[in-house]
């Protein structure tokens, strides 16, 4: 049985708050490659989690497109953070 897209959005997010890393952001975290800063990167995608997790705790229901496009925009920065060495 699928998940609701309450329950897909929260797996999502924990997903995402596992494989990043959002502890690890330091003075070090710029390396010598760079195709994106991943320290803004980083900021984004966390406020983007954060807003997810107020509005779910605000009873929100994401759709297929919200829980797509936070997929999406979570693989296309870890990726960034895989070309700079960060992951």
């Amino acid at each position: 049985m699928k998940p609701d897209t309450t329950t897909a959005m929260y797996e999502l997010i924990a997903q995402i708050k596992d494989t990043l890393p959002f502890d690890d952001v330091g003075a070090d975290f710029c390396s010598d490659t760079c195709s994106g800063c991943s320290l803004k990167l980083i900021d984004f995608i966390a406020l983007e989690v954060d807003e997810w997790e107020y509005r779910l705790k605000q009873h929100k229901v994401p759709n297929f497109n919200d829980i797509n496009k936070l997929a999406n925009m979570a693989k296309k920065i870890h990726t960034v953070l895989i070309k700079n060495n960060l992951i």
